[in-house]
């Protein structure tokens, strides 16, 4: 006679998130997460980067962060900081960097060092659904900021800062994404960050700015980091390789003054991020990023183009979309009839995976009838297809769009 299961249900703590589902593989049509362009991944470059380090220092793999102390391989940090001072106007030593499990271990080592259940902290009212669900989880109140085609309003950041005083509350950082914010693809302009730092600075409220996507720009330029304007350390910097280089490479950085970042190093209790990732990114970028970064973001732009040209074809007027300055995301506006909750639900069965924009802002409201596309990982066929697809699907369950294709459609077309 078989032993029923040994239950675990009463062991669990008060507080943990859902149990997790099974993964069933990706949607033949993928537009979810930060997936890449897998056609634009250096596979080649990567390969011959192994051979070389591997063979040069591989028996470093022998000792706990090989041999470069806790902060991370210092040739991977001193690229780091080479190529920060060149793209972000940020002049830092490779002491100053932490390499990490990329970026999410980054927001989770902020996190644990300033935050505590209660605390409140200010972001855009659009963000990284990962800085927001942490956040959730650790029982903190959020502010949302609402943006404008430049980014995070000043005006309205310095009202909720004012309001916030009155009552008493002092927000532990203002969370940004300001160069290629996510979702919205914005850039904060040089103006703006400076407004930015002095409220900052006014308030008594650090700023923590997450360039994950800054590298992803259309035409390469872009204004200095806050963090690069900031005179009194007053920031913490994050980035990552994720978007530049391979998001299944798992490498991030923090950069910040010692005084923090001793603090989330002594956290860091995991022996070190992964220290064969670590070798290949330096070996590999410090000879190809440069002519790397320009070719692909050549590619994402095409798809971008391709996604635009589809949903012009496949909505029309019902899908209203700015043309983002860069990065793999379009943020899109469908009719507000249109629950994007129950339209991800309906798409997904139908082989078309989207997120929700509920997801994505501190607004659900005014979020609901929007959308995050990732244009990076399907090709321009599957774009188009699954684009398609979603109008069928869209047009099944909510009446939107009435036309396809300059084609009269009818609610109850089928799927």
């Amino acid at each position: 006679m078989a032993s029923a299961p040994f239950d675990f249900a009463p062991l669990l703590p008060a507080g943990l998130p859902a149990p997790a589902a099974r993964w069933t593989g990706l949607a033949k049509y993928s537009f979810i997460g930060g997936n890449n362009d897998p056609d634009q991944l250096p596979l080649e470059g990567l390969i011959d980067a192994v051979n070389a380090v591997l063979t040069r220092e591989g028996r470093t793999l022998a000792t706990y962060g090989l041999a470069s102390g806790p902060q991370g391989y210092r040739p991977l940090r001193e690229f780091i900081a080479a190529k920060l001072k060149r793209d972000a106007s940020i002049a830092c030593a490779a002491d100053d960097i932490l390499v990490v499990s990329g970026s999410l271990q980054a927001l989770d080592l902020v996190n644990q060092s300033l935050l505590a259940r209660g605390d409140t902290v200010i972001m855009e009212q659009e963000t990284y659904q990962g800085s927001l669900n942490r956040l959730t989880r650790l029982g903190v109140n959020v502010v949302g900021i609402p943006l404008d085609q430049d980014g995070m309003r000043m005006d309205v950041l310095a009202s909720a800062l004012a309001d916030l005083k009155s009552r008493g509350i002092t927000p532990k950082y203002i969370y940004t994404i300001p160069t290629v914010q996510n979702p919205t693809g914005t850039i904060l302009p040089e103006a703006r960050r400076a407004e930015l730092l002095r409220l900052s600075q006014a308030y008594g409220v650090p700023v923590f700015e997450d360039d994950c996507y800054a590298d992803l720009i259309w035409d390469g330029q872009r204004p200095p980091a806050i963090y690069a304007m900031s005179e009194t350390s007053n920031v913490i910097h994050i980035g990552s390789f994720s978007k530049s280089i391979a998001p299944a490479l798992r490498v991030g950085y923090i950069v910040a003054p010692w005084a923090m970042l001793s603090r989330m190093l002594a956290l860091k209790t995991d022996a070190g991020s992964g220290a064969l990732e670590q070798m290949v990114l330096a070996e590999y970028c410090a000879a190809h990023f440069a002519s790397h970064v320009p070719k692909l973001t050549r590619g994402l732009r095409a798809k971008l183009d391709t996604l635009m040209e589809a949903l012009n074809e496949q909505f029309g007027t019902s899908a209203e979309f700015d043309d983002p300055k860069g990065g793999i995301f379009l943020w899109v506006k469908l009719p507000d009839n249109v629950d994007t909750l129950k339209l991800y639900q309906a798409a997904l069965a139908a082989g078309v995976a989207i997120n929700p924009g509920p997801e994505w802002s501190t607004n659900k409201g005014y979020a609901v009838s929007r959308l995050r596309l990732c244009f990076a990982s399907p090709s321009h066929d599957q774009i188009r297809e699954g684009i398609a697809l979603l109008a069928e699907v869209c047009r099944k369950e909510f009446g939107v769009p009435a036309r396809s294709a300059n084609v009269e459609k009818h609610a109850s077309t089928s799927v």
